[in-house]
């Protein structure tokens, strides 16, 4: 702990899910412009800079280039990770911009080259690319995940919830046309150690956003068991027995959601949706 955009096939409160639980973790100023219309044109660094610049203030734009143009002769390496480590933070809490704060982030990763930091910066990556509806950024951001995951394996193969991380880059991030590839992945992990909740959830809401929702149940069944406080695999249980029209079992399972999150907001959608199963 695609295809075609995996989370727009998850109606209702499950949708109120993914805003709940994978809203920005950084509070914006001003809204991100798109980066790109056209859904077929693949994102690059560059494009995503030059469009991130679009937005900041001519004194914002004229500290980064001073701070692009900081690197010198001498330990280069050392200078780009201290140079890189100040743009991240720049685009993180002044410009108030995710994508080129967490590029940054990640070519920091790269240069230091330890397994800590490069699983660092690839889950962030990940956890964004569950919750990004732009395709075009959703593939970039699980093209750079992967990537880094497939660093931090290559310093510790042993490492399952790298491999796992892995195997959701391709489920959720829509950069293979064989999803079988990531469910590989994960599945390898869950039958080498079935306690391994992480690759049991993954397999569940990959089989959730499949509609197999036989499958998801067994497997989040076995989340909610192990990881009673689990509040995304209980609602996905409801999600899911809602789908095979089971009202019961699925009201059941918002109620229980419910107890575990104290948010007034949050119960209201669910009482709603409770009262639409009656």
């Amino acid at each position: 702990m695609k295809k075609q955009p995996l989370y727009l096939v998850i109606a209702g409160v499950l949708l109120f899910c993914i805003i709940y639980f994978f809203g920005r973790t950084v509070p914006l100023k001003k809204r991100e412009q798109p980066l790109t219309t056209n859904t077929n044109q693949a994102l690059t660094i560059n494009s995503i800079l030059a469009a991130s610049r679009l937005q900041l203030t001519p004194s914002q734009q004229a500290y980064v280039s001073q701070l692009e143009a900081a690197i010198v002769r001498g330990d280069i390496k050392q200078q780009h990770i201290n140079v890189y480590k100040q743009l991240a933070s720049f685009w993180r809490d002044s410009a108030h911009l995710l994508l080129p704060a967490t590029w940054y982030a990640g070519e920091v990763a790269k240069l230091e080259n330890s397994e800590k930091s490069l699983t660092f910066a690839a889950q962030f990556y990940l956890d964004k690319v569950r919750r990004q509806d732009d395709p075009a950024i959703k593939t970039w951001m699980a093209t750079q995940a992967k990537d880094l995951f497939e660093r931090a394996l290559a310093l510790n193969p042993a490492n399952d919830s790298n491999k796992i991380g892995l195997g959701s880059c391709y489920l959720f991030g829509n950069i293979t046309s064989n999803p079988m590839q990531g469910v590989k992945l994960v599945r390898d992990v869950a039958e080498k150690d079935p306690d391994n909740m992480y690759a049991q959830f993954t397999l569940g809401l990959a089989a959730m956003i499949s509609g197999q929702s036989d499958r998801a149940i067994e497997r989040l069944s076995k989340v909610a068991e192990k990881e009673p406080a689990n509040e995304e695999a209980h609602l996905l249980l409801a999600e899911a027995y809602e789908r095979k029209g089971d009202k019961i079992n699925s009201i059941r399972w918002y109620e229980a959601t419910k107890k575990l999150i104290s948010d007034p907001a949050f119960s209201a959608e669910i009482d709603k949706k409770i009262i639409s199963l009656k």
